[in-house]
């Protein structure tokens, strides 16, 4: 698995044979290879990339010295990738083009919290409908839960009210419709987990 770490921009269209195309700004990179760890050392084979600048004041001193070694600024995202393929060596630098090669990528972030939400907006419920045969402020209730006498409890996994998004997901095979190196910005085609300014694992 290799990839890089990405900072979502916004949202903006491309027009591809005459259709209006809804895309993702992505800014890959630069990130840099603050450690390579190695199973004879640490374990295990991976690669640690470091994102966005951080200021040093915000900064333990280990966190300073492990970027030292790097011979670079504090990092204020850390990743580690595995099955890292490409030749690096610690401190080099990755941007957008590392997949200049690629068309489709998968990208893995922080879904947008939606605090606590009813059945409706959680689950898609339909609710009662129809205000009639004596109906009153049930529209959008869950209705029965399906316990009585027995089993006198309600069983793990119900479908109820409760927290929303804020979840990690991982969309795959999202189609790279253009690469803007210059400023290190991935243009994919269709929306990303996240909010503005989130931050993104991008693999191939």
């Amino acid at each position: 698995m290799e990839g890089l770490i990405g900072k979502k921009i916004g949202m903006t269209s491309l027009f591809e044979e005459g259709k209006n195309v809804p895309c993702t700004v992505i800014q890959a990179g630069p990130c840099v290879i603050t450690q390579i760890k190695t199973r004879k050392k640490d374990g295990y084979d991976a690669v640690q990339l470091g994102f966005d600048e951080k200021k040093e004041k915000h900064c333990t001193k280990a966190e300073l010295g492990h970027f030292k070694n790097a011979n670079t600024t504090p990092k204020r995202k850390l990743v580690e990738f595995t099955k890292f393929q490409t030749e690096v060596n610690l401190g080099d630098i990755l941007n957008v083009e590392f997949f200049k090669n690629d068309t489709w990528l998968d990208v893995r972030g922080i879904s947008k919290g939606k605090g606590f939400q009813g059945v409706v907006k959680r689950h898609g419920f339909h609710g009662v409908g129809d205000q009639t045969h004596g109906q009153h402020n049930r529209n959008r209730a869950p209705g029965s839960l399906g316990a009585s006498s027995n089993p006198s409890r309600v069983f793990k996994g119900m479908r109820m009210a409760g927290r929303t998004g804020g979840n990690q997901v991982m969309m795959i095979n999202i189609r790279v419709m253009k690469i803007i190196p210059d400023n290190n910005l991935l243009i994919v085609k269709g929306s990303v987990p996240g909010p503005k300014g989130s931050f993104l694992i991008i693999t191939k």
